[in-house]
């Protein structure tokens, strides 16, 4: 489940170099939100909504993909939003994929938004729980309540909240509705005033679990400041390159170790 803390001892967005790898500036910002979401959500609606004009639009580096980004005030903090590709999988299997998973997992914003539709609620949700084996630091804003409504839904948002293990906001953006609290949801997430304890894949398989146990433990000891070191090593395992690339080279913990080969060897073994 996710709680509230009243102090933060690392509110700002980690590793500055990778998002300015990434195409990010960070001198004018104190807090970078990534907005994720399958495509069709409303997500380019809940991103005008977050940041009105405030925003101007580019390409990855290195990427024919287009790429938004805007900013807005809130307590006299500046949070700048980059709104990624929508995609219904972080798998990497198509670029949009790629360019979404590294900005999460390589970027690490303070937080990711991830836009839902509530009236699809059952698909969109494995991309929420996707996004969650990667971080802790996510809301889930359930957006186009008012077509759920005029559907007959009624949604227990408190209740998914609770089975998530992160924080649930309704919103219809087009109307505005929900809006502010998300604004306050984000601001107390990025200030480390919530934190969050996501629902976590769960392997009941002897020689899978042997497998990633054995993987997390070198993960750990070499990358020392990463949270998601089981997801990582269910990728390795699964052969993912670019993840193995990034063992590799070190580009995890910003930093190469004599351990990252020994990592891979595990993986293959």
């Amino acid at each position: 489940m996710f709680k509230k803390k009243s102090t933060c001892g690392q509110c700002p967005a980690a590793h500055e170099g990778m998002l300015e790898k990434l195409g990010l500036r960070m001198d004018r910002w104190d807090h970078v939100i990534a907005l994720a979401g399958n495509p069709n959500t409303g997500k380019s609606t809940i991103f005008n909504a977050l940041t009105g004009l405030r925003q101007h639009t580019g390409n990855w580096p290195g990427k024919t993909i287009a790429r938004a980004e805007g900013g807005f005030s809130f307590q006299g903090k500046r949070y700048k939003v980059v709104d990624l590709p929508g995609t219904y999988s972080l798998l990497s299997a198509s670029q949009d994929e790629e360019v979404a998973r590294d900005f999460i997992l390589f970027g690490q914003p303070d937080l990711t938004v991830i836009v839902v539709d509530a009236t699809r609620l059952e698909r969109n949700l494995n991309l929420v729980l996707q996004v969650s084996q990667i971080t802790d630091r996510a809301i889930v804003c359930l957006n186009l309540m008012d077509e759920a409504r005029s559907h007959g839904l009624r949604i227990d948002d408190l209740g998914l909240a609770r089975d998530l293990g992160l924080p649930v906001v309704p919103c219809a953006a087009r109307q505005n509705e929900g809006i502010p609290f998300l604004i306050e949801e984000i601001a107390r997430m990025a200030s480390g005033q919530t934190t969050c304890q996501p629902r976590r894949l769960e392997y009941d398989i002897p020689v899978l679990q042997d497998a990633v146990s054995r993987l997390v433990a070198l993960l750990q000891r070499t990358f020392p400041k990463i949270t998601n070191a089981p997801w990582i090593a269910m990728r390795l395992l699964e052969g993912d390159r670019r993840i193995m690339e990034a063992v590799r080279s070190g580009e995890l913990g910003s930093q190469r170790f004599d351990r990252n080969a020994e990592i891979l060897e595990t993986a293959k073994g």
